[in-house]
């Protein structure tokens, strides 16, 4: 089994649009057209049995559309986050629907909802996700919205995985996207449920790769691509190709994921 937990789609009436705009910012080719239709076949093509659809609210005045959108999405293939704006006066009240609608955590991008992941108004959001028992999964590392300034390094995960122990923290892009070294010298081992996801991470040196799996724990390590700027099938050859055990490859594959999201 392979279940991809970082993937982008849209509501197909915005997601030329949203398309677009990534992709002047990035500059980076997709592989989908970002609506659900097409991402589920390429899905198909690479051969992932089901997929966490993450959603970002960009605005406070996002937060109720982005997420019924993504209750409606549900299945048993698709495994929906919800978002909340930490700018929102309703933040809370958005997560306990979160939580009531069955969406299986939030996504944060604080590089685009623009905050700093230890900034002190952020804690009062991982404090109730800790109570509701919703998972985190932040950007992490580089992003090209903000090349000159990282929002989410790994002293800051520290920070925030010390001071609210017991939330469920993912790491995109193994802990931080182009820091890996960093990652590995000062992040990678921490205790707690902090994971890392494996989201667009071809550029990360194979042997590098291993070395901060084997020191985090591959029960914390979970399979992601970040679709649509990079192949599910891409990512998990890379990881058939470590020299990792069976059994660590199982548990990055679909296992960790499993058991993090109740499936």
């Amino acid at each position: 089994m392979l279940i991809d937990l970082h993937v982008h789609a849209f509501n197909e009436k915005i997601a030329s649009k949203a398309l677009a705009v990534l992709v002047g910012n990035s500059g980076l080719t997709p592989l989908t057209d970002a609506t659900l239709d097409d991402t589920i076949k390429k899905l198909d093509e690479w051969g992932v049995d089901k997929a966490a659809v993450l959603s970002i609210a960009t605005k406070p005045s996002q937060q109720g559309i982005i997420n019924s959108w993504a209750a409606k999405i549900k299945s048993e293939r698709i495994l929906p986050f919800g978002s909340v704006h930490p700018d929102a006066r309703d933040w809370y009240d958005e997560l306990v629907k979160i939580k009531q609608a069955g969406l299986y955590g939030i996504k944060l991008h604080p590089d685009y909802q623009g905050f700093k992941i230890d900034d002190d108004k952020m804690f009062p959001v991982y404090e109730a996700c800790r109570e509701l028992s919703l998972p985190v999964l932040f950007h992490s590392g580089f992003d090209y919205y903000s090349p000159d300034e990282i929002h989410c390094t790994p002293k800051r995960a520290i920070n925030v995985a010390s001071r609210v122990k017991g939330l469920k923290m993912i790491l995109a892009h193994l802990g931080a996207n182009r820091m890996w070294e960093q990652v590995y010298d000062e992040l990678a081992g921490i205790g707690g449920d902090v994971y890392f996801d494996t989201a667009f991470t071809l550029d990360c040196p194979d042997e590098l790769m291993e070395k901060i799996i084997l020191k985090h724990g591959a029960d914390r390590i979970l399979f992601a691509s970040d679709c649509p700027w990079a192949s599910s099938k891409e990512i998990a050859m890379k990881i058939e190709r470590l020299r990792l055990s069976d059994d660590m490859k199982d548990r990055i594959f679909h296992i960790n994921a499993e058991r993090l999201l109740g499936l």
